[in-house]
């Protein structure tokens, strides 16, 4: 029987357990998308914390593809020291590193894009903070050209993985979705054409990287908005990656229009609130032979395990390990009890405000306990 703390190997990855960290914004990264020390340190402490897999914060492939202040950039040979010294740092603590591979799409605006937004049809939604700009066929292929080439950097940079970021409302699950992709060409309508982007851009990584180097995939099985993605749609494109060779899958749902139904929930205070992608989760694992990870409001070791024996082969969270980067570490040694997190997602605004994410209120009830004492 399957348990969390299983060695397992993706493609030749050997992972100490079944835990992943999944991908967030960290927002320490410089203008130019240039990661600095926090960020080296962050992701350092994450490996002594004992995590199986850490997942980079999203990272833009090319300079009008990035979202949000301080994200991280693939885009230039120019980060080599910095990227190196990077997972470096995670491989001396003895972690595995994976890098997420992002294009925003028409997720983004001007200010932080440098131009107008590119998105596979110029459509005016809620998910979009400007109408963006209907992507040429000469836009798709340089697209595609700079996820190859980022993973091309990874590989060459040290890192153990790779991950296109296909959820969330970013442009490969733009592509996937017939509510932003309203496209007349091959790249449009049924979803052969509407798994087309997603495809070439999976074959140019993997061509960059070579047969023997993991690539994996944040899928959306549903975007829990009316009109989006389906996850009739989603194991389509499950099974069409699984026939190319993907690695694994993490699954999860949701963009930032879907409501209450958002792929970072808040109020998850209980088990029955817990794992909100699995049963998307499962849908897909019954249709592919690759490893399937699930993300989406795990808290408590019995949930997260039942999930291991039943249902998934890892598990991967992002909010726990902000305020508690050693909670592998912790559940591993014995401490069953649930991780802290409250998802209140008050961990983010730092990103902008201090240049950084943190745990707002696990930093209170430091400063609390610091004040006691004197």
């Amino acid at each position: 029987m399957n348990t969390l703390f299983d060695q397992t190997t993706i493609n030749g990855m050997t992972l100490k357990n079944r835990l992943a960290r999944s991908a967030t914004w960290e927002g320490m990264c410089d203008a130019d998308g240039k990661p600095g020390q926090k960020l080296i340190d962050f992701y350092r402490t994450l490996a002594r914390g004992n995590v199986g897999l850490i997942i980079t914060g999203y990272t833009f492939v090319s300079p009008e593809g990035k979202h949000l202040p301080g994200k991280m950039g693939i885009h230039t040979d120019d980060f080599s020291d910095t990227m190196k010294e990077m997972t470096r740092a995670v491989h001396e603590d003895g972690g595995k590193i994976c890098i997420q591979l992002v294009h925003a799409g028409g997720q983004t605006d001007s200010s932080k894009a440098g131009r107008k937004p590119l998105a596979p049809s110029a459509v005016k939604l809620d998910q979009y903070p400007e109408l963006p700009a209907e992507m040429t066929g000469e836009d798709i292929s340089r697209v595609i050209t700079a996820f190859g080439a980022g993973a091309r950097r990874a590989k060459d940079w040290g890192f153990d993985a790779v991950q296109l970021h296909g959820a969330h409302g970013f442009l490969i699950n733009q592509f996937l979705s017939p509510l932003t992709n309203q496209r007349k060409d091959e790249y449009g309508g049924s979803i052969e054409n509407r798994c087309r982007f997603l495809l070439k851009s999976y074959r140019a990584i993997r061509s960059a990287v070579g047969p023997d180097f993991p690539v994996m995939i944040k899928l959306n099985g549903s975007d829990n908005l009316a009109g989006g993605l389906t996850i009739e749609d989603a194991v389509f494109a499950a099974k069409a990656l699984d026939k190319e060779g993907i690695d694994c899958i993490e699954v999860s749902g949701g963009t930032p229009a879907s409501g209450d139904q958002n792929p970072a929930r808040t109020k998850i205070n209980s088990p029955e609130k817990e794992a909100y992608n699995l049963p998307l989760a499962r849908r897909i694992r019954a249709a592919v032979k690759c490893p399937i990870m699930v993300v989406g409001g795990f808290r408590s070791f019995e949930v997260a395990e039942k999930t291991i024996q039943e249902s998934a082969d890892y598990i991967s969270m992002a909010r726990p390990f902000i305020r508690e980067p050693d909670l592998a570490k912790r559940w591993q040694e014995g401490d069953r009890s649930p991780a802290r997190c409250i998802s209140c997602n008050s961990c983010f605004m730092p990103g902008i405000k201090e240049g950084g994410i943190y745990c707002v209120v696990e930093k209170k009830e430091q400063e609390k306990k610091q004040k006691n004492r004197k």
